[in-house]
């Protein structure tokens, strides 16, 4: 299966990396072109090509590596889904302007990470998400892990366990077998109303937890 990866910031740069050190093949992409992807795809050689957006959409396996604030914008703008994957590795999550008065707000148990939760009510991101990408099928994976450690699926003589959840078992099954042939050892959280919170930071009872299959 083809996969593509929209966003090429700390989260596409990084599964883009762990990708080329298998050989999977992938489109990258971002809102500025293909051609300011070139040194990157320079570095990390043949398996990985710089695409648009657009391109990156088409591929059977499209990772969502985007700041929840764009999601909705960047996600509708794309032509229909028509069943294809999308993996959710977003995060409801602010990132604030560092140095601002924001990063000292002491009513934000966050603002030291440089963060803030975005209050989604009663519903959890990826019930939101799924509404951003009609008619795909969504598996919620790779966001979780510190984004500098998902370069390195493999470390200190295991693998990086690496959670996942959907609600349609081929698209859990296609997935899946992308994080093992990554070099992660795959968790299967269940449905996306199970799975989805717990492994989302930043509140999820799983979220951010670094645990090493040996």
């Amino acid at each position: 299966m083809s996969i593509g990866i929209i966003g090429s910031g700390a989260l596409g740069s990084s599964l883009a990396r762990a990708f080329a050190r298998k050989g999977i093949h992938a489109i990258i992409s971002n809102s500025r072109g293909p051609e300011s992807l070139a040194p990157l795809v320079e570095e990390l050689g043949g398996s990985i090509t710089a695409g648009t957006v657009k391109d990156a959409a088409s591929a059977d396996i499209v990772i969502a590596a985007i700041r929840w604030s764009d999601a909705e914008r960047v996600l509708g703008a794309l032509p229909a889904w028509n069943g294809r994957i999308v993996v959710d590795g977003t995060n409801a999550v602010e990132f604030l302007v560092p140095g601002s008065p924001e990063t000292r707000d002491p009513a934000n148990p966050l603002a030291a990470y440089g963060i803030k939760a975005i209050d989604l009510g009663t519903r959890h991101s990826s019930e939101i998400f799924s509404g951003f990408v009609p008619g795909a099928r969504v598996v919620k994976a790779f966001n979780h892990l510190d984004v500098n450690v998902l370069s390195e699926p493999e470390t200190v003589g295991g693998h990086r366990v690496l959670f996942y959840s959907g609600d349609e078992a081929a698209a859990k099954a296609a997935v899946r077998k992308v994080i093992e042939d990554t070099g992660f050892f795959p968790v299967d959280l269940g449905t996306l109303d199970v799975g989805g919170p717990l492994a989302s930071l930043p509140f999820g009872a799983l979220s951010n937890h670094n645990f090493i299959k040996i």
